[in-house]
């Protein structure tokens, strides 16, 4: 029976008796951490250049380069106005500093429709700016610019346009109409992201910077061995994720700049029964030395949960804004489901958030409105700093599915200015832990 068929009272004993990966407390988790870099590496390319100039178009370039067996494209320096990129497998798309590609703001370009994932439900829509499918060792690097030229005027105004096409696609979603059939794209106002690798093995994003996006910056679906260095997003439009791995296995985050219209890191993994249906987690990930600036989550798993995640891990990270919301923030509810487990961070610095260090809400959005109460639990959270916030743990579970199994050790919070909340949450620990200078060594159960 799939999963989307079971009554509420049979997932969650199903839920209940799934088992830990591992217990949190020994061995110590972050030797885990340690196995999945030794399975992250760069894709390799020929020592080939190929000059985007001699061809007609960047595409061109990129298919001669993967029909020569591959190498790097290099685009010239200077400002140039381009349709959508397809990446090809075997090329690196290379964009030398002072090389900034604007992508046209004209909608048309982006068709005919490709298969792609909108807000966690797959359909065909228009093509993201750069989109890659099914393809292997492909790679954007150097220190220019790639401005998706969106703004109030283009792009950023479909939001008040799209809710009808939005809601057809959620039912149709719900429904399980194939996905040939979700056709949109043209008259539907559903934005395309920016850079959507799908069904792609051995991605690299490095030192480029991302402007003015439509809605999700960095979009890998369904890929493995994903890394993204040193990457600066500035971007706040409506929905302006910096980086959203969905559905992703083993996949690298680290030295990158976020300032962005919502969550910097967004952990993803298809919404309510299109994400059941196709039932891939997003799991062995590793963020670290990266700069959270304005946005509504630093590090965030959900709202798209409903695949699940666990084995993520975020260390060394420096978070701080008034316009930044929380440091980790964990959003789902009983319709989008997901068991998200084994979720770790330390030496996270930070200045300031508006709301909570820490904050899990199991009432996002519909809230307790469906049959798949979500499962979070084995949360770990050491040598974490905070200066300002509003809370420091904001944890909302349900009387029937509780958050368990929340550790904090050796951390210090500072002008927190309301108490804890701890609804429906069962098994807290603190270890070492002082908030507003008063220490707590405790162990809460509910």
């Amino acid at each position: 029976m799939p999963a989307f068929d079971l009554s509420r009272r049979e997932f969650m004993k199903l839920a209940a008796a799934l088992p830990l990966a591992r217990p949190i407390q020994s061995p110590d988790p972050w030797d885990e951490m340690k196995a999945i870099l030794g399975r992250v590496r760069e894709p390799v390319f020929p020592a080939r250049d190929f000059d985007a100039a001699r061809y007609p178009s960047i595409n061109d370039a990129i298919e001669a380069c993967s029909q020569a067996g591959g190498g790097r494209v290099v685009v010239p320096a200077g400002s140039q106005t381009i349709p959508p990129i397809r990446l090809r497998s075997r090329v690196n798309l290379h964009l030398p500093e002072g090389a900034v590609l604007r992508f046209t703001t004209d909608p048309k370009a982006y068709l005919p429709v490709v298969f792609t994932r909108w807000e966690g439900t797959e359909l065909m829509n228009y093509s993201p700016f750069v989109y890659a499918f099914d393809q292997e060792n492909i790679a954007i690097t150097g220190s220019g610019t790639l401005d998706g030229q969106a703004g109030a005027a283009q792009w950023w105004n479909w939001t008040r346009q799209a809710g009808a096409a939005r809601t057809r696609l959620m039912s149709m979603g719900a429904s399980g109409v194939p996905v040939a059939e979700r056709v949109f794209g043209e008259g539907s106002f559903l934005r395309p992201n920016f850079i959507q690798p799908y069904r792609c093995r051995n991605v690299f994003i490095d030192g480029v910077t991302i402007v003015n996006s439509p809605m999700w910056e960095i979009h890998p679906v369904l890929c493995s061995n994903v890394i993204v260095r040193g990457v600066s997003i500035v971007s706040h439009g409506p929905n302006n994720d910096g980086c959203n791995p969905e559905s992703c296995r083993d996949v690298l985050i680290e030295k990158c700049s976020f300032d962005t219209g919502d969550d910097c890191i967004a952990l993803k993994s298809g919404r309510n029964n299109d994400g059941r249906r196709v039932g891939a987690p997003v799991e062995n990930v590793i963020v670290r030395d990266c700069v959270m600036k304005d946005g509504h989550g630093g590090v965030t798993i959900g709202s798209e949960i409903s695949g699940g995640a666990r084995n993520i891990f975020a260390e060394r990270c420096r978070m701080d804004s008034p316009q930044l919301d929380r440091a980790l923030r964990i959003k789902t509810n009983s319709v989008r489901g997901g068991v998200i487990e084994r979720v770790f961070l330390r030496d996270i610095t930070i200045g300031q958030v508006r709301e909570a260090v820490v904050a899990i809400d199991f009432n996002y959005e519909e809230g307790d409105a469906g049959q798949y109460p979500p499962v979070v639990r084995d949360i770990d959270v050491r040598n974490t700093t905070s200066q300002k916030s509003n809370y420091g743990l904001l944890l909302r579970g349900y009387p029937h599915s509780p958050i368990t199994n929340v550790r904090l050790s050796d951390c210090r919070f500072d002008g927190v200015a309301r108490a804890d909340v701890l609804d429906n949450v069962k098994d807290v620990a603190l270890a070492n832990v002082v908030i507003n200078g008063k220490v707590f060594n405790e162990t809460i159960t509910r």
